[in-house]
């Protein structure tokens, strides 16, 4: 069934006809909904006379309420925005929203959220500014400096408001990469939404390359990545490869020990989703087999880290002794992640042992968090 899975998909994406075998429907349907690309494959499908009327309705049912929420969340898109803009905040529109533009059909691309990206100068007038714009929304994160972001949740719809586009845990790497975000927020690009044309910006296409591989990443090191962000990256790269900056792009990755988990990436949208081969970009036949099981595993819904678990301090007299047996605990749960990522990346797992341990010896003597 995954190979009928990913055909669908890679026949979605090109504009091919998708086959749907009935036998299937179910299986299908769950896979769809889980990896986030209803949307994408469904309306080829619904064309089809010999689709059963189940397969039809939950089809359509996708689509109907894809299609609503993207409408209610524009304008919420819309106000955000506004609201960024009179408070002289720069914000840069991340994500889903962003791009959706690639797609064969902007409805395609389901989006659950709204990612403005700020950065730390701005990060608290525009936190303010989104309160103001949107006074009866929930509000449950806190406004802290080291939080990826602060978030709300205004008539259904959250808004994300970033101090940072990524979570790096080495502190190299943190330094390396906020230098990368700040050159490509920088030359951020200008996108007229398809709906009421607001104009926003969006990424630069360099930047946003490594940004959408790496909040894919980021996903597969943690609670699991899905075949829609595969999706984006391959549709990114079919309509920018000519361009990225290739030079830049390749040292934004050496720099952050992300090339063979490129590579990875660049494998699968070939192997997996058909994207054109010159423009994968350092595309390499060496990963293949680790680049496969990834995809399977990602299919299989294989991907999630194991929980990290707090538990309480305990006697105050005890208080040096359970806080070391804590911080360890957590410690080895994290390097048990980076074992379990070696088998896809091994020179990257190496990497983030050693992040884990400069990491945890530094939050060992840290004051500790309220939430730890």
């Amino acid at each position: 069934m995954f190979d009928t899975y990913i055909r669908q998909v890679r026949a979605a994406l090109w504009g091919e006809p998708v086959v749907w075998p009935e036998e299937d429907t179910e299986g299908l349907l769950r896979l769809h909904a889980m990896q986030g690309t209803g949307a994408l494959v469904y309306p080829s499908v619904l064309a089809d006379t010999s689709l059963s009327s189940y397969a039809r309705v939950q089809m359509k049912g996708v689509c109907m309420h894809t299609m609503q929420t993207q409408a209610h969340m524009s304008i919420k898109l819309r106000q955000a925005w506004q609201a960024m803009e009179k408070a002289g905040i720069r914000a840069v529109l991340m994500k889903g929203a962003g791009l959706a533009a690639y797609y064969p059909s902007p409805e395609q691309r389901q989006w659950g959220d709204i990612d403005l990206f700020v950065g730390k100068e701005q990060y608290h007038p525009a936190c303010a500014a989104i309160r103001e714009a949107f006074p009866e929304a929930l509000k449950f994160d806190e406004e802290l400096d080291h939080y990826k972001h602060y978030n709300i949740i205004a008539d259904g719809v959250s808004i994300e408001t970033h101090r940072v586009t990524i979570d790096l845990q080495h502190p190299i790497d943190e330094k390396r990469y906020a230098a990368i975000e700040k050159e490509g927020m920088e030359k951020s690009e200008r996108l007229v939404m398809s709906d009421e044309g607001l104009e926003v910006r969006v990424p630069e296409k360099t930047f946003n390359a490594l940004l959408i591989m790496l909040h894919s990443w980021e996903h597969v090191m943690s609670k699991g990545a899905n075949v829609r962000q595969l999706c984006d990256l391959a549709l990114l790269l079919n309509h920018t490869a000519e361009q990225i900056d290739k030079d830049r792009l390749e040292r934004y990755l050496r720099s952050l020990h992300l090339m063979d988990v490129w590579q990875i990436y660049a494998y699968s949208l070939v192997y997996g989703l058909g994207l054109p081969l010159h423009k994968s970009l350092f595309y390499s036949e060496k990963v293949a087999p680790r680049a496969q099981r990834m995809l399977e595993d990602m299919l299989a819904g294989r991907l999630m880290a194991e929980e990290e678990k707090v538990n309480g301090e305990g006697p105050q007299s005890l208080k040096i002794i359970h806080r070391f047996v804590r911080k360890w605990r957590t410690m080895m749960v994290r390097m048990r992640n980076a074992d379990r990522i070696a088998q896809y990346s091994p020179s990257y797992a190496r990497h983030m042992k050693w992040a884990i341990i400069l990491h945890g010896v530094g939050r060992l003597f840290a004051k500790d968090r309220k939430w730890e």
